[in-house]
């Protein structure tokens, strides 16, 4: 549970709670607000409430996934030791950072902070840099032909609409 704790500690807190805060504390001369009067304003805050809501949930379900079937955490010194294709895995490769960036952009939204919103921007654009340049060579390392059959069909970022299932049978029970 400790180990877990950390990596949630480290990562996705860090992302979308301590980072948003500073900038809204710390940077508010510098960002370019929206303001809405009452009642418009309660239609940003409804879709941000739902983004971050529902990206919250896709987060936690996802991490539940890396614990109970990856036997590991989201963390990149404490990896999953299987491969976890079930769940959200079987539509896109990366659903626990579709899940934060859909709290980002549900953050955006209630603030009204532009910089927020780049802060999303930037996040998913230095994910997508470490996913190709080093998380997706390790999973190849580390799981082979499994991951390769995986990654050939199921999209790093925009959803299949019917779940992957593995030909083979190995990959989609979670066995890697």
């Amino acid at each position: 549970m400790g180990r877990h704790l950390t990596a949630i500690l480290a990562l996705p807190f860090m992302v979308v709670a301590v980072v948003p805060t500073a900038i809204v504390l710390f940077a508010r001369e510098w960002d370019t607000r929206w303001t809405l009067e009452w009642p418009a304003v309660l239609i940003p805050w409804g879709f941000g409430a739902a983004l971050l809501l529902g990206g919250f949930l896709l987060w936690a379900w996802c991490a539940w996934l890396f614990a109970r079937v990856g036997r590991g955490t989201l963390a990149p010194w404490d990896p999953t030791q299987r491969l976890v294709v079930v769940g959200p895995y079987r539509h896109v490769r990366n659903p626990m950072i579709s899940g934060v960036l859909a709290m980002l952009l549900g953050e955006s939204l209630i603030l009204g902070s532009a910089l927020v919103l780049a802060w999303t921007v930037a996040f998913w654009l230095l994910n997508h840099l470490w996913f190709v340049g080093s998380e997706e060579p390790g999973l190849r390392r580390r799981f082979g032909e499994a991951y390769q059959r995986y990654q050939a069909h199921v999209p790093r970022w925009v959803p299949r609409w019917s779940p992957w299932v593995d030909p083979a049978g190995t990959v989609s029970c979670g066995n890697g």
